[in-house]
């Protein structure tokens, strides 16, 4: 599945808030087309390793890059390197249609013809969005909400895509759908790192993944692997199982 060098790699991260330290050293890689996963507790450090990721938070040290080109400390810089993440709670603009918020996650394109066929091709993902496209966002069911925020983030044309908490509040059958629908996404080529509560969720749909513990990397492993594992299982897997 991988390559000789990583698409996305994070070296020795740390971040702090004021004296808390919310990440400590902590190293990730993705690989092309591949499906990373992030799991842990509650106040594990997932969300603030994906907005240190996008430039939302500074990083106190260490390194994030991009095929070997570190990553701006900026956000909307980021997105125009290619990565683009679908945030924990959706965060779509509520006053403006689906139309509208698709196309603010075009903003730093100018390929009109692409957006065309990218819009498209977000449509053909989630149908429901193409039925709702004058709809404004905010009257959108929250499954809704998470395909649209996951449908604004693929409009910028990411390497790779960030995803947090795509299950959040959402029915147990409505996250089988937007996983369906990621597994598609990733079968079309796109790179995804996703951080997900939803342990056992996320190690099905994943290649690999990685356990976070209070700021720091606990493990590591094939998804496979970390199914198995009887401390994974015990820790994050026994409660999540159906």
């Amino acid at each position: 599945m991988t390559t000789s060098a990583p698409l996305l790699e994070v070296s020795n991260l740390s971040v702090k808030y004021g004296a808390i330290q919310a990440l400590h050293d902590v190293s990730i890689s993705v690989y092309k087309k591949e499906i990373v996963s992030v799991i842990g507790a509650n106040g594990a450090g997932k969300s603030t390793l994906m907005n240190a990721i996008m430039g939302l938070v500074p990083r106190e040290s260490g390194t994030v890059t991009l095929e070997g080109k570190p990553l701006a400390a900026k956000s909307h810089v980021v997105v125009s390197q290619g990565i683009s993440l679908a945030p924990e709670g959706r965060k779509v603009f509520a006053p403006l249609t689906v139309f509208e918020n698709l196309m603010m996650g075009a903003f730093p394109r100018e390929d009109r013809n692409m957006i065309d066929k990218d819009l498209e091709w977000v449509f053909t993902l989630f149908p429901r969005l193409r039925e709702r496209r004058d709809q404004y966002a905010g009257t959108l069911s929250g499954g809704e909400q998470q395909m649209l925020a996951i449908g604004r983030a693929l409009m910028s044309r990411p390497r790779v895509l960030l995803l947090d908490e795509p299950s959040l509040g959402l029915a147990p059958i409505l996250i089988k759908e937007i996983f369906a629908e990621l597994k598609r996404i990733n079968d079309e080529g796109v790179t995804i790192l996703l951080v997900e509560q939803n342990a056992r969720q996320a190690l099905q749909l994943s290649h690999r993944a990685y356990v976070l513990q209070t700021g720091s990397l606990l493990m590591e492993g094939s998804s496979k692997e970390l199914l198995k594992n009887p401390d994974v299982e015990a820790a994050y897997l026994g409660t999540l199982k159906k």
